[in-house]
C-alpha cells in the first residue's frame, strides 16, 4: 500500500471525498514529523509509537576496500508496534 491508496481507503471508510482525505492524511503525517524534529515522540494507543533515537559517531569499514569510514553521529525516527498491533497482524 501506498499513500494514494492509503487516501483512498481513508476517503471510502470517512465517507470523505478524496481532497478533504488527502488533507487528513497530509496534516497528520505533518503532525508526527513536526512533534518527531521537536523532540517529542508521538503515541497511538493500540497502533504503536514514533520516537527518534541518537546514532553516535562510529568508524565503519568500506567493504570493497576494507577501508576504514568516519560516519558522523545522526538522529533517526524509530516506530515501535504495540502490542494489538502484533497481535492482529500474527
Amino acid at each position: 500500500m501506498n499513500k494514494t491508496d492509503l487516501i483512498n481507503y481513508v476517503a471510502i471508510e470517512t465517507g470523505l471525498n478524496k481532497v478533504s482525505a488527502t488533507d487528513a492524511v497530509e496534516a497528520t503525517l505533518d503532525v508526527i514529523t513536526s512533534a518527531l524534529i521537536g523532540g517529542d515522540s508521538v503515541s497511538l494507543v493500540g497502533f504503536g509509537s514514533f520516537s527518534v533515537v541518537a546514532r553516535a559517531a562510529r568508524t565503519a569499514r568500506n567493504p570493497r576496500t576494507g577501508e576504514p569510514i568516519e560516519v558522523a553521529a545522526s538522529k533517526a525516527p524509530k516506530f515501535k508496534a504495540a502490542k494489538a498491533l502484533k497481535d492482529a497482524v500474527k
